[in-house]
């Protein structure tokens, strides 16, 4: 396991778990305390943690989400695994929207390998991965800009979506609910990702495992809306996600393309 898999695995552990003792961590990981205080000290200097008394608590629950840069290193080294799986199914030649959100911003990054391409972005981070990019078209979607997480929202974006249409919509999600399907905190973004799955002949979610069991605010779609699901692994560890083995069961049930990355 890299160093940057094993922060990312620490934090989820610490994340779903509440809070964990540093030897808690060592016998999960299969690493000395010694690294596991180490790690502790550099996800806790990032804001992702707090240190306490023998182990770590989240800062946040997962649900409470925060901001694009809060989120922006939550389980990097996963984040862009998931964009390089995502991006290597999409052909070249193809029309592309590209959804809002932290990881679709690695896929965005590695869309550059598959060019030629015409990428539609609903987000400004997207925007700036891809632009001036030999090979890419890019198009920006207008609209509002969230605060905050800077995604393209509100009338002006979906009326332009609605004029345009794609080979394939790269979806992030919030959440990933068994019986609720795909979820979302926001309305505005839930409302975008709507009118996107219905724009696209095919479409791909792509989110990290600890969004597996979530409920968010706003339904999006059952989920049979979709063709393909892009995860990581550990999805399929009921130990790291108590949630995580169910939903992905549903997602193939439902005629899901399921991609453990």
């Amino acid at each position: 396991m890299s160093a940057g898999d094993r922060l990312d695995l620490t934090l989820r552990l610490v994340q779903n778990a509440g809070k964990l003792s540093v030897s808690e961590l060592a016998e999960r990981l299969g690493v000395s305390e010694m690294t596991v205080r180490r790690d502790l000290n550099a996800l806790e200097s990032q804001g992702l943690l707090r240190r306490v008394h023998g182990g770590a608590v989240p800062v946040r629950t997962r649900e409470e989400g925060g901001g694009f840069l809060a989120r922006r290193e939550w389980q990097a080294a996963t984040k862009d695994r998931l964009g390089a799986a995502v991006a290597a199914m999409i052909e070249p030649g193809s029309r592309v929207l590209l959804d809002a959100g932290t990881t679709t911003v690695h896929v965005g990054e590695h869309l550059v390998e598959r060019a030629p391409l015409t990428v539609a972005v609903l987000s400004l981070q997207a925007a700036e991965v891809l632009a001036d990019k030999q090979g890419i078209e890019l198009l920006v979607v207008g609209g509002r800009s969230r605060p905050g997480e800077r995604s393209l929202v509100g009338p002006l974006a979906l009326r332009t979506l609605e004029s345009l249409s794609f080979d394939c919509f790269v979806m992030s999600i919030g959440g990933v609910h068994a019986e609720r399907g795909w979820t979302e905190f926001s309305l505005d973004d839930a409302a975008v990702k709507q009118v996107g799955l219905a724009q696209a002949a095919r479409s791909v979610v792509v989110a990290d495992a600890t969004k597996l069991g979530v409920r968010a605010f706003s339904r999006v779609a059952p989920l049979g809306a979709a063709g393909a699901f892009v995860t990581d692994a550990a999805a399929e560890d009921a130990q790291t996600h108590p949630n995580g083995p169910q939903t992905l069961q549903t997602l193939r049930e439902s005629g899901v393309e399921v991609h453990l990355a």
